[in-house]
């Protein structure tokens, strides 16, 4: 077995690990979905937000920033009713701004892509931690992009959200050095 910096103990955590987590991600569509997914995991499990996923993408027009943008008070009401995914008004009515204002930076920078990679050159941040303990919750640069997408209209992008959606679309690589995935993504 291939030893693993998390996820050995839940199957959808450990594929999860393995195929996604920390992987230069530059496809708009999959970068808009982890964004909201991120703010959904707020005070939550992400294995909670993973098991959902697939209702969240049903639910969520599989995160068609151009379509969530359009969503109006019927569909709100059809997504707080939807047993599938997370019920959380402001966390709903955060995903539909945060579509707009997803769409604001495309039209921007070309690329929701092109705008947060620009935040590190398009060069993944390589980091050489040995422990959870020595991985951060936030870091300067987080704090930096969450101020930069508040004054973008985004929201649930506080500075800890963001530095896990940082991790997870692969702009840091935060696996641990003794994890297969390590290597693989540090080349």
């Amino acid at each position: 077995m291939r030893k693993r910096c998390w996820g050995n103990d839940d199957v959808l955590m450990g594929a999860y690990h393995d195929a996604e987590w920390g992987v230069p991600l530059h496809d708009d569509r999959a970068l808009f979905e982890l964004l909201v997914l991120e703010g959904f995991q707020a005070g939550l499990s992400w294995s909670t937000v993973l098991r959902k996923r697939k209702a969240f993408q049903e639910a969520f027009d599989n995160f068609d920033a151009k379509k969530v943008a359009f969503y109006d008070d019927h569909k709100v009401t059809r997504l707080l009713g939807n047993e599938g995914i997370i019920r959380n008004r402001l966390k709903i009515s955060a995903a539909i701004s945060n579509a707009r204002a997803f769409m604001e930076v495309q039209e921007e920078f070309g690329s929701f892509d092109a705008y947060i990679w620009g935040f590190v050159d398009s060069t993944p941040i390589q980091t050489d931690l040995g422990t959870f303990s020595e991985m951060p919750a936030r870091t300067e640069l987080s704090e930096g992009i969450s101020k930069d997408m508040k004054t973008r209209g985004f929201r649930f992008v506080g500075p800890t959200i963001v530095y896990a959606f940082m991790q997870a679309i692969g702009l840091v690589n935060d696996h641990l050095v003794h994890c297969f995935r390590y290597a693989d993504l540090k080349g």
